[in-house]
């Protein structure tokens, strides 16, 4: 072999080396690199999106389970008010029957006094008003433990529209407007005005 076909023969074998490399790695080396930097952070990525999305289902599980347990306790506390509210109101019911009850049984010895009384065949007058007097003291009694006071406003008094329903005026020689006499008496229970007392008032002439 001459040194011409020699020399042409080692060209055509770097040309065919250098076809083959460039056919193994198109882009060169650095692409290469790129390319698989770019594959590691794509990798990457969807990694760190599925620990996210993960995240995301736990709260969300979370939340619902709080949201239960939330209605779950709200459902009880309204339960139990609902409940407080019966006993509640089947206490006052019963602390109403109880105190109708008391007041009758204190009107029981008031009662047979009268119908005593009435039954009684003497004619002794006073000794019939002696049995009316120990009556109205019994009742006096009864309205006494009732927290009961009688509205009976004294002549001359400033009438009181929340507690005096005025009848009439009439001559009277106390000031004009006051209380000149009580017709009916009224009644008061712990400060409640159960029935006003029905009283005259005053036209101030007599006192002129």
């Amino acid at each position: 072999m001459t040194d011409e076909e020699a020399t042409e023969q080692v060209r055509e074998e770097a040309e065919t080396e250098e076809t083959d490399s460039d056919r193994e790695d198109p882009l060169g080396p650095e692409s290469t690199r790129l390319v698989a930097e770019v594959a590691t952070e794509d990798a990457q990525l969807a990694t760190d999106l599925e620990d996210h999305l993960a995240e995301l289902e736990t709260a969300r599980e979370d939340a619902e389970e709080r949201a239960d347990d939330f209605e779950s306790k709200l459902k009880r506390k309204q339960a139990d008010f609902q409940n407080y509210k019966k006993r509640a109101k089947k206490r006052q019911e019963q602390m109403k029957d109880r105190a109708t009850e008391d007041l009758v049984e204190n009107m029981l010895d008031v009662r047979d006094n009268l119908k005593r009384a009435v039954e009684s065949d003497h004619e002794d007058v006073e000794s019939l008003k002696e049995g009316v007097r120990m009556t109205l003291k019994e009742l006096d009694r009864v309205f006494e433990d009732e927290d009961v006071e009688e509205i009976a406003p004294e002549p001359g008094a400033e009438t009181d529209p929340q507690r005096h329903e005025v009848m009439m005026q009439v001559e009277s020689d106390h000031p004009e407007g006051t209380v000149a006499d009580v017709y009916q008496p009224g009644y008061e229970m712990a400060g409640k005005v159960l029935r006003t007392a029905q009283v005259t008032v005053s036209d101030g002439s007599s006192g002129e």
